[in-house]
This record gives structure tokens, sequence and C-alpha cells, in this order.
């Protein structure tokens, strides 16, 4: 490590757990980059990943987004260019879309899509699967109602799910921001993930919460 991070992590008391407003302060502290760090959250679960009723996935929208605005394509027969213009889709279209994808065009972050053109969509795997875009359920990205989750997401969601060993990693906000914006998407994503307990689960369920900036020392939060 370097004299520079060195510095900044001998500001951190590892033996403490701050309270949530005085760990983001902390973490705004101890940031290092020249540029706007990110402000990530990680939570340390009571989970066996193992097991598939323990392995949590899916999106969320917290009350301030911070992450990088996203193109989305649909595949909807029945989008309509003053629908797309509504809700904000930035390409649309149908089988002819599938076609453009077939022949390798990439130029999208996020597809929504029907069920009506999954079987189609499937057969894209090899293409889609490898970026991280093919069109998922317990995303929310497959769906009867296309419109109002383009407009959802071009507001901000965040995907978040569980690694092996039963952690969440979670962007909640930059070092430039509010700390009472950051504060409260911690709380909100807490509380969420608390609800999304599975009942198989015994004992303490969050075990560790953790904040630091890109590249800076890990701060320990009280539950």
């Amino acid at each position: 490590m370097g004299k520079k991070y060195n510095a900044v992590k001998a500001l951190v008391d590892k033996t403490k757990f701050y309270s949530i407003t005085d760990a983001i302060e902390l973490v705004k502290k101890t940031s290092i980059t020249k540029f706007d760090s990110s402000i990530e959250l990680s939570l340390k679960l009571n989970l066996d990943t193992t097991k598939a009723e323990q392995q949590l996935r899916g999106t969320i929208s917290l009350p301030y987004y911070f992450g990088k605005s996203v193109k989305v394509l649909v595949i909807d027969d029945t989008m309509t260019p003053e629908k797309a213009k509504a809700c904000g889709a930035d390409f649309f279209g149908a089988m002819e879309k599938i076609a453009e994808i077939k022949s390798g065009w990439l130029d999208y972050d996020v597809i929504v899509t029907t069920p009506k053109f999954m079987i189609e969509l499937s057969k894209l795997g090899k293409i889609l699967g490898p970026k991280g875009l093919m069109p998922n359920p317990k995303l929310g990205t497959v769906t009867m109602d296309t419109v109002k989750t383009v407009t959802e997401i071009k507001k901000g969601k965040y995907n978040y799910r569980t690694d092996s060993y039963g952690n969440i990693h979670m962007l909640i906000g930059k070092v430039s921001s509010k700390t009472e914006q950051v504060a409260e998407n911690l709380k909100v994503f807490l509380e969420f993930i608390i609800s999304k307990r599975p009942s198989t689960v015994k004992g303490d369920y969050i075990q560790k919460i953790f904040l630091s900036s890109t590249m800076g020392p890990s701060v320990k939060v009280q539950k």
C-alpha cells in the first residue's frame, strides 16, 4: 500500500463500529482518488448460497441514484414512438431488433421485453449472456408493462445479488454527495434486504456492514 493510503488508513479505528453518519463522513475523509470516488456498501449476510432460496438477486430503486445513465432497448411489438419517447426508451422494435442482435449489434446496456419474445432471445445466449444483457424476470426486464419498467430504469435502478460467500456490494453514493443522501440510501437498502430475509435462515442475518470509497479503507458500521 502507498503512503497516502496508509495515512488515511490510520484514521480508521478498526476496533470501532461507527454510526451511519460518522461512517459516511469518515469514508469521505479517507478517500484518496483524484476523481469523485464511489461510496460502496458491503454486507456480509448469514446465507448458504448453495441453497437456491438463499440466493438473493433483483433490482431496487433507491431514493438517490448515483449510477451511470443507461441505454435501453425495448423489444415489444406494442411499443410506439410516442410511448418510447414518454418512457425514455433509446431503441425499440420487435423481430427486426432481434435480427440486429444476431448480426452483432450491442449498443445498449439493458434489454426490456415481454415474455412473447423470450423464446427468440433465449436463442441468443452466446451473444447476450457474456455481456449480461439477457432479459431476466428476476431483474424485472421481462414484463408485460415495458413502459413502466423502462421509466423506472431511466429514473435509476440498481442490481443486487449475493456472491458465493453471501456478500452483497452496492453503490450508495459518491464522495461529493450529501451525507444525508448517502445515509438515506443506506437505510432504505438495509430495510429492503431485511425484508428479503429467507425463512430458512436462522440466527444473525446481517453479520457485518462496511462502507468504503474507491481504493479507500473500509469502515465498520453499527448494525
